[in-house]
């Protein structure tokens, strides 16, 4: 069985701590659309970073956490510009 994809997860992560189906969740949704509340979209924002063991970019301006198609492509990139994880020592 393969792993799912990064939008899958960061779909289900959304629909877990936003408690909505996830049918509901487009990559043309909005966290407004979808009545997240900030506190709650910081939740998915850690949780997602937990998850990706990665850093978001916060700080970043061009940085979309307003929409989901942001969220996806924030994973995205974060997972092809990190280092490789270092095998862990015998």
């Amino acid at each position: 069985m393969s792993e799912p994809s990064v939008q899958q997860t960061v779909f289900e992560i959304i629909a877990r701590e936003a408690t909505i189906d996830v049918e509901k969740i487009t990559l043309e949704s909005t966290l407004k659309d979808l009545e997240i509340e900030s506190l709650e979209a910081l939740e998915i924002v850690f949780e997602i970073e937990q998850k990706f063991n990665i850093t978001m970019p916060d700080r970043d301006p061009q940085f979309d956490t307003a929409t989901v198609r942001g969220l996806v492509e924030a994973v995205e990139n974060a997972l092809r510009t990190a280092p490789p994880a270092t095998p862990p020592a015998a």
